[in-house]
């Protein structure tokens, strides 16, 4: 079992900035990758970025690339994403998720991801 808390999401205003943090534990020593994957209302899951557990390799949505970042602490114990220039339409529930999958393509939908935080509410105000 790995489990996944995040936190620091809250309501900003656009062009504001906000950093989450997933805080891991348990059984973390297969893991591969791990995720950020947002819910807007009425919509489904998105991929948004993805580090390896290493952290030599980062990916990002297109619609994210260039204003949110994906690290990791040198403790491998907390994964973030800072996000800058939010805009309303990244007004969402942000997840974190836990991958064991080496291949990349798995890590840009919700099927390569097996364990979930509790999601944190990003609101972004116009």
């Amino acid at each position: 079992q790995v489990q996944l808390v995040e936190s620091g999401g809250g309501l900003v205003q656009s062009g504001g900035s906000l950093k989450l943090s997933c805080a891991a534990s348990g059984r973390t020593e297969n893991t591969a990758a791990m995720g950020w994957i947002r819910q807007a209302p009425g919509k489904e899951r998105d991929f948004v970025a993805a580090i390896t557990w290493s952290g030599s390799r980062t990916y990002y949505a297109d619609s994210v690339a260039g204003r949110f970042t994906v690290s990791r602490d040198s403790a491998k114990t907390t994964f973030y994403l800072h996000m800058n220039g939010l805009k309303p339409e990244d007004t969402a529930i942000y997840y974190c998720a836990h991958s064991r999958a080496y291949l990349a393509g798995h890590y840009f939908g919700s099927t390569g991801y097996d364990y979930w935080g509790q999601g944190t509410q990003v609101t972004v105000s116009s």
